[in-house]
């Protein structure tokens, strides 16, 4: 069904409590271009992470907001979701079409297609150029080997987060954990905010690996949510870190961006061999990693890693590597006896606008699944 205007939610980059929703007309589409309805995507803390860090890793410039005359900087926060063609003006693209990627909090986006194959396509916006390919690419979902109509929801919550928690895994052990497992040692791998789907789908491959221990640190309310899990050595609240040993080779794992614990970690792990900066789910304790004692906190950018092992394995073996694991830990997430997840769906502008608000105050179940969409 064709539209004739757009709506989208709109958040304050100096201030991310602040929102707005906002209607817009639709102009005529350009020649060579694509306009998707945006039908579905997922919210999770990780696309909390991208507002925060938007300016920093140049995340609002994936959908820039033209200015308003209120003079206040908005931004459109990126999220992962599915959308159909409904106007096309390319001639290898037809209405109808089922797409995967990257879109805006928005009920339709326009795209410029390029480099288009039987599996995806570039979106060449000219804003676009300078920005990593990872994120410009949008899968066909009827050539996409994650695809299955069944799992849509899952898809679009767990697929990018467990890209990035498979290439975290990846990069440590490719760089042999940064001597922490020298001389046959067991290194003890610290993540943060373990109940965070990020962190889990990390937990989940380094559990498949030898000799090493993987501790989740967490707040006491979802300490039994990330044992139920199987895939934590232990678990412990962040102010138990008293009962890792302090001189055990150790990694740390920081998806939370908590400055006072990223210090208490530094500061007792006097065996820390890294910190793998990710996210920032805590994010009214965010601070600077300055000054601190041991290894200095490295921000982890995924992309960088996807190039490496595409140059080194070639895209088409990186990609089966990819699938295979990911069938492997959706098979575990959906288990019937206690599945890790449950979807709750929200449609209409308010109920997109009160879940991110929801998702930004960091009191979900971390047994919930966001999916949302504009359409009432």
């Amino acid at each position: 069904m064709q539209t004739s205007e757009t709506i989208e939610l709109l958040v304050r980059k100096d201030q991310l409590s602040a929102t707005t929703l906002r209607t817009s007309p639709l102009g005529p589409l350009a020649e060579g271009n694509v306009r998707i309805a945006i039908e579905s995507f997922a919210l999770t803390s990780n696309n909390i992470t991208y507002a925060a860090m938007g300016d920093a890793m140049q995340y609002w410039q994936f959908f820039p907001v033209a200015v308003a005359g209120d003079g206040i900087a908005w931004g459109r926060i990126p999220v992962w979701g599915f959308g159909t063609v409904q106007e096309s003006c390319h001639p290898d693209l037809m209405v109808g079409e089922r797409l995967y990627g990257y879109f805006p909090m928005s009920s339709a986006v326009d795209l410029v297609p390029a480099k288009v194959s039987e599996a995806s396509f570039l979106d060449a916006s000219p804003h676009r150029a300078s920005l990593h390919r990872v994120y410009n690419q949008y899968m066909r979902c009827a050539a996409d080997p994650f695809y299955t109509a069944n799992t849509e929801d899952i898809q679009a919550l767990l697929r990018p987060l467990f890209t990035t928690s498979w290439l975290i895994d990846d990069f440590l052990a490719d760089n042999d954990f940064f001597g922490a497992a020298a001389n046959g040692a067991k290194p003890v791998l610290l993540l943060s905010s373990a109940s965070s789907k990020t962190a889990y789908g990390t937990a989940f491959q380094m559990a498949q690996r030898k000799g090493v221990e993987v501790v989740g640190l967490t707040s006491p309310g979802n300490v039994a949510f990330c044992e139920s899990l199987g895939c934590y050595d232990r678990v412990l609240t962040y102010d138990q870190l008293d009962a890792i040993a302090p001189d055990a080779p150790s990694i740390y794992i920081d998806f939370a961006g908590n400055a006072p614990l990223r210090k208490a970690i530094h500061t007792h792990c006097t065996g820390l061999r890294y910190n793998c900066s990710i996210g920032a789910t805590h994010l009214s304790d965010m601070g600077g990693a300055k000054e601190l004692p041991g290894p200095k906190a490295i921000l982890f950018f995924a992309p960088a890693q996807i190039k490496k092992r595409s140059d080194e394995w070639g895209p088409q073996v990186l990609g089966q590597r990819l699938v295979q694991s990911w069938q492997a830990f959706i098979a575990a997430v959906s288990q019937p006896k206690q599945p890790w997840l449950r979807v709750m769906h929200h449609s209409g502008p308010a109920a997109v606008q009160a879940c991110y608000l929801e998702v930004l105050g960091g009191k979900a179940d971390p047994r919930l699944g966001h999916v949302l969409t504009f359409i009432e």
